[in-house]
């Protein structure tokens, strides 16, 4: 069949769920954003800048599936490569695409375009993306077809970004192709399965007890439902990393709590120290997960299970994928044990005291008392998501933040593309005011497209994180004061589609969500003022270390 390569492309998308494209329109993929709005069953969704865009289709990622983004070269692409790099880091399947000059201009160093470093070389953009992205091409005429296809597979299954070039003048070339589904049905090695799960055999039958600690690749690799159920099924303690959180049911029976290292509540701890192997499902540790790399129990013998492959010790299972590896796990006849019993927790119940003011501890127990299953809670790096991190997430709700790359002003926009992802879903956002005024505009988008999420915005005056790391007094941890709850009616012009208060005592925090509740038909922006020294015990801790290690 003949099809010309913007719609090939645009058709591949549609195939992995891409339902929205994100991005900022220039004169180099005007072309191709006209054949997005013809398209049956994808819609534009323009950005107020590259770099929002790059973290909306984050968001969007992280609930599809997959999610795509379109930038202008040079000047729209450097913009966006912070936002692909973070997905990089964390794994998130994004496909950049870049409306490049013909190929005729970049192989011809005499001339000189704008959006270009004025010296002839067209490329160095494409290598900088190299560098934060599993797989890069440049489309043509007779490589379309195969480079969309590739590509496209690289980063469905390695779940990381990658960068398409597409010149603006081959957009309407039609080309000839099969015209047949990809074909991205990846199969475990069945043989090297077997020696994984008899080591695994040898390793429990010795062992006094075992544990589990689940990450972000569970996620990723959509296994949160496997993975609940390894834990049900073998009744072993359970904990989370942060950047896993809502990986498994922090509600079953066998849940001990989110594992940060040494700062780790002691429930996690026993379930450490009274184990001496541990299931490490697709974790990556990093210091904001691991209080600066404090372990606890560093003597035991880690099964990492990642998304494709394991390992036991320095032995390493290649081309085995964790789906397989779960069922197999549980279906060998493998005798798991602990000796650890956790203690039930309840439920909290939030009763507001009268003309208290909000402190950061009492919201995070306001905020577990109020989510429900099936919820999305966003956390900014800083007290939102250190705060955040103590709230227990229902059943099949699922919890956004990024403390590995850890870009501040990041969940405002990757809330946008979480919400369009599925506009079924309650989706709540706990942001600081440092963090909102650098992306806070993207409220503008989620007005545009009648979007109606919870925004929670911290007022404390200030970079509450880098205070409590250095410089609690200095210049540089200031900022101006906005008056947040107002810029809401700049971005909403009827004053139809949104709703908005202030917030700073218990009470009216009460009366805010009874707000939020009564209007689920529009955008609720809540401004909660608290004291610029109050901050999650979690993160004053994470704050001294960080200050230690860092010699301040």
């Amino acid at each position: 069949m003949k099809i010309t390569i913007g719609d090939y492309l645009l058709k591949r998308l549609k195939e992995f769920n891409v339902k929205h494209i994100y991005g900022v329109p220039g004169d180099y993929n005007l072309l191709f954003l006209d054949h997005i709005e013809d398209m049956d069953g994808i819609e534009w969704v323009g950005n107020c800048n590259e770099l929002n865009g790059s973290y909306a289709a984050d968001g969007y990622a992280r609930v599809n599936g997959m999610s795509a983004l379109v930038t202008t070269f040079g000047v729209g692409e450097l913009s966006a490569i912070n936002g692909i790099a973070g997905a990089y880091a964390e794994d998130v399947p994004i496909v950049k695409i870049t409306g490049i000059p013909s190929m005729s201009i970049m192989n011809n160093s005499s001339k000189y375009v704008h959006h270009s470093l004025g010296d002839g070389q067209y490329y160095k953009f494409y290598n900088m993306f190299r560098e934060v992205t599993s797989a890069q091409t440049i489309l043509s005429e007779m490589n379309a077809e195969r480079e969309i296809d590739r590509v496209l597979t690289e980063c469905y299954i390695t779940k990381k970004p990658v960068y398409i070039g597409l010149p603006f003048d081959i957009v309407d070339t039609e080309i000839e192709v099969s015209g047949e589904k990809l074909n991205i049905d990846v199969k475990t090695n069945e043989e090297t399965l077997k020696e994984f799960i008899k080591d695994v055999k040898e390793l429990v039958s010795k062992s006094k007890g075992e544990m589990v600690l689940a990450d972000y690749e569970v996620d990723r690799c959509n296994l949160s439902l496997e993975a609940r159920n390894f834990v049900k099924v073998t009744g072993l303690p359970v904990s989370t990393t942060s950047m896993g959180k809502s990986a498994v049911n922090e509600y079953c029976d066998n849940f001990v709590g989110i594992y940060n290292g040494v700062l780790s509540s002691d429930s996690v701890k026993e379930a450490m120290n009274t184990s001496d192997v541990a299931f490490f499902f697709g974790v990556k540790l990093s210091d904001f997960t691991t209080a600066c790399f404090n372990l606890v129990h560093e003597n035991i013998t880690v099964v990492e299970i990642h998304a494709l492959h394991a390992k036991i010790g320095e032995k390493i299972y290649a081309n085995i994928l964790m789906k397989d590896v779960l069922h197999a796990l549980l279906n060998n006849d493998i005798n798991f044990k602990h000796k650890f019993k956790v203690e039930p927790k309840k439920a909290i119940k939030y009763i507001p005291e009268k003309n208290k003011e909000l402190t950061q501890e009492r919201f995070y127990q306001c905020i577990e008392s109020i989510l429900e299953k099936g919820d999305i809670l966003l956390a900014e790096t800083g007290t939102s998501f250190s705060g955040a991190t103590s709230v227990r997430m229902p059943e099949n709700s699922k919890f956004i933040g990024q403390p590995l790359w850890a870009s501040i002003g990041y969940t405002l926009p990757a809330l946008l593309g979480s919400q369009m992802a599925d506009k079924n879903r309650r989706n709540i956002l706990i942001i600081g005011d440092g963090s909102f005024q650098l992306t806070g505009q993207e409220v503008s988008t989620m007005i545009r497209e009648d979007l109606h999420p919870i925004i929670f915005v911290i007022n404390n005056d200030g970079y509450t994180i880098e205070k409590l790391i250095h410089g609690p007094e200095r210049k540089y941890n200031e900022i101006n004061m906005w008056d947040y709850k107002n810029l809401v009616n700049i971005f909403d012009l009827n004053k139809e589609k949104s709703i908005s208060c202030k917030v700073q005592t218990e009470e009216d925090l009460i009366k805010a969500i009874d707000l939020a509740n009564k209007n689920k038909d529009k955008l609720a922006f809540i401004e909660l003022v608290m004291d610029s020294k109050d901050a999650p015990n979690s993160l004053i801790r994470l704050g001294g270390l960080l200050s230690e290690v860092n010699g301040y």
